[in-house]
């Protein structure tokens, strides 16, 4: 009667630990189905800086509607679509100011970000003003922090990302070249240009080494943007615009379609 009773005892353990685990994987499931709002994070280049149709409640971080997090929502309507992304953002500016709709039920996180803590502006600024020297210092410069500094910001937002959405695919896009090289072209010489992709491709590097540390996709914008370089006739690129000075060296409405959401739409 003892061992009956025992057998007993053991099989409705068993049982209820089962009937736990079952639980457990079906409140599991049912979050990750849920988890279909997405959130759109970043700087100018998320925001949609160059491409105009901007939210006039989204003042000066010109979020705009011809951007890429825009028009993927417009074409895949997740359930909720919050849009952070501010032009001029740093990493700071993301901790701080940009992770708030991000929950449990986040689908899908897109970020660009990491050009501005680098020093994208000045650079380009001392690149187009100043002598080759002086652009080839300013952005080795660049580099420097790119290689000492930039990955520890970038760990820091990709970790506070996953502790908000853990049931979250992210994407980290990347950023374009700005020119094609070898052909005739008004502006800067060809060592700048050299310099200044140079520059770009390195700092996608880390940007994508520091995603896949953090289990994230990144997005590389470089194929797309191919033949729709500064300098390529067909443009996908503002160049220096002294009455917008702010669009310069982003992206316009055709760049935003045509090369940012299909790396987002690949990645996603």
């Amino acid at each position: 009667m003892r061992r009956f009773r025992l057998v007993g005892y053991l099989s409705s353990l068993l049982l209820a630990a089962g009937a736990a685990l079952t639980g457990a994987a079906t409140a599991q499931a049912a979050q990750l189905a849920a988890a279909d709002g997405y959130v759109a994070l970043g700087d100018s280049y998320s925001s949609g800086v160059g491409s105009g149709s901007y939210i006039s409640s989204s003042g000066d971080c010109k979020r705009s509607t011809k951007s890429h997090p825009y028009l993927y929502a417009a074409a895949h309507s997740p359930s909720t679509f919050d849009f952070t992304a501010c032009s001029g953002a740093r990493t700071g500016d993301v901790l701080s100011g940009q992770l708030g709709p991000l929950s449990a039920g986040t689908g899908l996180v897109s970020i660009s970000i990491g050009g501005n803590d680098a020093g994208f502006g000045d650079t380009m600024t001392t690149c187009v003003l100043q002598s080759d020297s002086s652009c080839l210092s300013r952005i080795a410069t660049a580099e420097a922090y790119v290689d000492s500094t930039l990955p520890g910001k970038l760990d820091g937002v990709y970790s506070a990302i996953s502790d908000k959405a853990p049931n979250a695919h992210v994407v980290v896009i990347g950023y374009p070249r700005f020119y094609k090289l070898g052909t005739t072209c008004i502006g800067l010489s060809e060592t700048k240009r050299t310099a200044i992709n140079k520059a770009s491709d390195h700092l996608n590097t880390v940007i994508a080494q520091r995603a896949a540390a953090h289990g994230f996709t990144f997005g590389d914008v470089r194929t797309t943007f191919t033949g729709h370089e500064l300098c390529s006739g067909s443009p996908w690129l503002h160049s220096v615009n002294w009455l917008n000075i702010g669009e310069s060296y982003h992206p316009t409405a055709a760049g935003q379609s045509g090369g940012y959401l299909p790396a987002l739409n690949g990645a996603a």
